[in-house]
């Protein structure tokens, strides 16, 4: 019966553990997550970019800076792009680096966009992420190295990869018909 109890509090303690950035979050549907102001956003240069935090701070949404630039994580559910299914192109928000195709995008359940591949291996960085006591690998935007959200691997066929993405750190361009 202890044995029990431990495992419930530590259940419960896990589950109210605050995730980076939540709080502030809420409101991200209503806002746009690129400023027009962005001297670094491009849908065409693919040059590495090296930008210092004070700088992208002056420049994103204080809800894009939080997830892209802090790690955070927006609220399952909440998200623009957690539930799309139009066709056509997803970008950083932040530096406008092509990274997803609405084709690779599948309906995960978990709250959040779920991609099964990015459009090309030199889009995206992986890198080990060991917060809140869980193994886990973040995905970065190859391009401004901004935090995209992390990958997983429970996805579909053909590559069991579930790249589950931020919507905030996410531009969508819809195919022209």
């Amino acid at each position: 019966m202890k044995k029990i109890q431990v495992i419930f509090v530590a259940l419960w303690a896990f589950w109210g553990m605050p995730v980076k950035a939540q709080k502030s979050l809420p409101t991200i549907q209503a806002m746009s997550t690129t400023v027009k102001n962005n001297p670094y956003y491009s849908r065409t240069d693919t040059k590495h970019l090296t930008v210092s935090n004070e700088e992208w701070k002056k420049i994103l949404s204080p809800e894009l800076y939080a997830v892209a630039r802090e790690q955070g994580t927006e609220r399952a559910f909440t998200g623009k792009y957690w539930d799309a299914d139009a066709k056509g192109k997803y970008y950083c928000a932040v530096c406008g680096n092509a990274l997803f195709r609405s084709d690779a995008k599948f309906a995960s359940s978990c709250g959040w966009p779920s991609f099964f591949e990015p459009l090309g291996k030199d889009k995206v960085i992986y890198k080990t992420d060991n917060s809140y006591g869980m193994q886990r690998i973040e995905v970065e935007c190859a391009r401004c190295n901004s935090h995209l959200g992390h990958i997983f691997d429970d996805g579909p066929a053909p590559t069991y990869k579930r790249f589950c993405m931020n919507s905030v750190c996410l531009d969508f361009e819809p195919d022209h018909q």
